[in-house]
């Protein structure tokens, strides 16, 4: 018989830092998510609405299930915290953590495969199994917390006392009936730091973010123009945001991760105006294998310019005449509308800046 001991002891082997057992239960906290986005937190995610039926029942997922094993992931490489604050001007492109390495869906689903053909292997009894990362439609959060990885911290991360929240988390369900583990006691206690430190007002309250206002969501999600009253507050984040992490009391003294994968090629903390005079082929050179090819070039171009507006330096004005440095056809990323408007509004902050 498959243990949950040996299923644990596996997972270490395969590369993930932490794995807890949950009972595939129809726990309380998934029906939060049709509250969610009845009051329109999710905003352009069209996707949460269509699946939300799906990810309100592990057994939705896998119909069998009677049990979900949940892996942590640590992908954070760089010790302590960030220089979060938005601080002095400065055109230094800020990439959220997670994508500054390899895709961790490809990595972490490669894994999970991996996982799931040694439990096929190692079991005296035939089973059913379907694996998830967050791409797949499953609440992962509230498992994770239920399989006592950690628990749901204020701001929606998962955290873990000893680990941090910088990990990623992915599982299996499985018709497998599993010694299953306590669920992660809470442990944010008065600490409100990541709701008062994020600039848009995001976390309107413990546990609940408005992914409208979210700088993640605003430079990743958003298909067309970044809304004016946000614009300023995006800072230099190029790609995702890790402020209300980057506060966090339990990321203070939280592992650094030896493993390759998540250690990428430079991204993070180059200057967006070069990375603007950059051809659209070479902005794909830079983000080949990660998590940033997820949407188009057009995106990361729109916010290459906002940070540009941000950066408090009117010589940079001139920089958002050369995309690509001119070349013919060299930014066709540029020519979008969203990237227009962008360009025109830094342009006029940065004026105003000259005047």
């Amino acid at each position: 018989m498959l243990s949950s001991a040996a299923i644990k002891q596996h997972a270490a082997e395969l590369g993930f830092d932490l794995c807890g057992i949950a009972p595939a239960a129809a726990f309380p906290e998934l029906r939060f998510l049709s509250d969610w986005i009845a009051r329109g937190y999710a905003g352009e995610m069209d996707y949460m609405e269509k699946s939300a039926h799906v990810r309100a029942d592990i057994r939705h997922f896998l119909p069998s299930a009677r049990s979900v094993i949940v892996m942590g992931t640590v992908y954070n490489t760089e010790p302590g915290t960030g220089n979060w604050e938005l601080g002095a001007a400065s055109d230094s492109v800020k990439i959220a953590r997670y994508a500054r390495g390899q895709d961790y869906h490809k990595v972490i689903e490669d894994r999970l495969l991996a996982f799931v053909e040694w439990m096929r292997a190692a079991s005296d009894q035939p089973f059913e199994a379907a694996h998830f990362v967050d791409k797949h439609q499953v609440q992962e959060r509230v498992f994770a917390h239920h399989a006592g990885v950690g628990w749901i911290g204020k701001n929606s991360c998962v955290i873990n006392p000893e680990l941090g929240s910088w990990m990623f988390l992915s599982g299996i369900a499985t018709s497998l009936a599993l010694d299953a583990d306590a669920p992660a006691l809470d442990q944010c206690g008065a600490c409100t730091l990541c709701i008062d430190a994020c600039p848009t007002g995001a976390i309107v309250d413990a546990r609940e973010v408005d992914a409208t206002k979210c700088i993640s969501y605003l430079t990743i999600e958003t298909e067309g123009e970044i809304p004016d009253a946000q614009r300023a507050q995006i800072g230099n984040h190029a790609w995702g945001c890790d402020i209300c992490q980057d506060v966090c009391p339990w990321n203070l003294a939280a592992p650094v991760t030896a493993d390759p994968v998540w250690h990428g090629p430079q991204r993070h903390g180059m200057p967006a105006a070069a990375l603007w005079e950059r051809s659209d082929d070479e902005l794909h050179a830079m983000i080949k294998g990660s998590a940033m090819t997820y949407v188009p070039l057009s995106r990361l171009r729109r916010n290459l310019a906002t940070i540009i507006g941000n950066s408090g330096d009117p010589s940079l004005s001139a920089v958002l005449d050369r995309p690509g440095r001119g070349i013919k056809n060299a930014a066709r990323s540029a020519l979008t509308p969203a990237v227009e408007d962008a360009v025109s509004w830094a342009r006029q902050r940065l004026a105003g800046l000259s005047g």
